[in-house]
């Protein structure tokens, strides 16, 4: 490939960078609270920080946005949002006492939990898995049972489960590499694009960005979603149906029972989900904020996953953060499976300080649903800028 996309370098660089409050202007039409933008926060606001699951982009808008808007700072908190990397556990950084909040993946929590860590979701912003797996359309590999026999990529480390309970789904063993050919990938699409992997693992935020921001040497444009073979985790019609949850927000547990703390939850979700609601219905001006905070990833790149992480949240038909407990069973099912938990996960979750923050936007006239929240269409751009 003739530019390859050094994603990982970028992840380190960007989680070395300081974070600079973004300020932007602007109402929220959604709600007669419109919170301004602030450049100081007073002394007498509480102090609490965010750790995110990755470096800085549209994944995490919905807190940029909070931050940025005024919203963190009329609820009367101080918000540090501390960047995640390659190299950091937002888990390992909540369970230390270096962060009140935490973002990841619940089988990371769960497994965390299993190994002893006292930590409890608290809000599930993710309604849907954006995992999926894809193969190119030439191939006729458009299902999971089709991938018998083939050069299967994931980058594993934890990532690997859902991919692997649609695989063993459809007869086949892939810890074992029986029947099916599992390749450690790289947080490029090089591989895929070489053509060296007959499937690849893909975000539908990010790796598939990658993959449509590439030119087709062959024709000298763009590649296309015609080109491609989209398998998502959540469609069972594929032979998979394995989705796990995804970006949930977490806390300690010791930390959680004090009625102080809780309280300040319950604040900083209801300000958070404000921000994921002002970027349901502004995604330019949402994009923009986050690339304040770092202009590293193209306003190409972070404008297809702007609208992509909306997909993932909107519509949430229990109000935005309120676990699914049919979603929450199947991700303690696979986890199990896996042996990422040892046994069956008690206590991972509570849901009330997530239903009395959106019972308070409620209140105040917020859609906290997004039923009627239809996908935007985004341009491709190439190398994402």
């Amino acid at each position: 490939m003739k530019k390859a996309r050094i994603w990982l370098l970028l992840a380190g660089l960007i989680a070395a960078l300081s974070l600079v409050a973004a300020g932007c202007g602007g109402d929220d039409n959604e709600a007669s609270d419109t919170g301004a933008a602030t450049t100081g926060a007073p002394a007498d606001l509480d102090k609490v920080t965010l750790q995110l699951k990755w470096v800085t982009q549209a994944q995490f808008a919905g807190y940029y946005v909070a931050k940025a808007k005024g919203y963190y700072t009329k609820a009367g908190l101080d918000v540090n949002i501390k960047v995640g990397g390659p190299d950091i556990t937002p888990e390992q950084v909540v369970a230390s006492s270096q962060a009140e909040f935490g973002l990841d993946w619940l089988p990371s929590l769960l497994a965390s939990r299993d190994k002893g860590a006292d930590l409890v979701n608290i809000a599930q912003v993710f309604t849907r898995s954006g995992m999926t797996e894809i193969t190119w359309k030439d191939s006729g590999i458009d299902t999971i049972a089709k991938m018998r026999g083939k050069k299967v990529g994931n980058w594993l480390f934890g990532n690997e489960f859902e991919l692997f309970a649609a695989l063993v789904k459809n007869g086949m063993d892939p810890t074992k590499n029986k029947d099916v050919k599992i390749v450690q990938q790289p947080f490029t699409m090089d591989l895929f694009l070489q053509r060296k992997i007959d499937a690849a693992s893909a975000m539908t935020y990010n790796e598939l960005a990658q993959v449509l921001e590439t030119k087709n040497p062959k024709t000298g444009q763009l590649y296309k979603l015609s080109d491609l073979n989209v398998i998502k985790m959540q469609d069972a019609s594929k032979g998979a149906g394995t989705a796990m949850l995804e970006d949930g927000i977490f806390v300690r547990g010791d930390w959680i029972k004090d009625g102080k703390n809780q309280a300040t939850a319950k604040k900083f979700l209801a300000a958070s989900f404000k921000g994921w609601i002002y970027c349901r219905t502004h995604l330019k001006e949402c994009t923009s904020i986050v690339l304040k905070n770092s202009p590293i990833l193209g306003r190409g790149h972070q404008t297809w996953q702007m609208n992509e992480i909306n997909a993932l949240i909107w519509p949430a038909p229990k109000g935005i953060g309120v676990m699914n407990t049919t979603d929450y069973a199947r991700t303690s099912k696979i986890s199990q499976q896996f042996k990422v938990v040892s046994k069956a996960p008690a206590g991972a979750y509570r849901a009330d300080l997530a239903k009395a923050a959106i019972a308070t936007l409620k209140k105040q006239g917020y859609d906290v649903n997004g039923l009627k929240w239809k996908k935007a269409t985004v341009a491709v751009t190439a190398g994402g800028k």
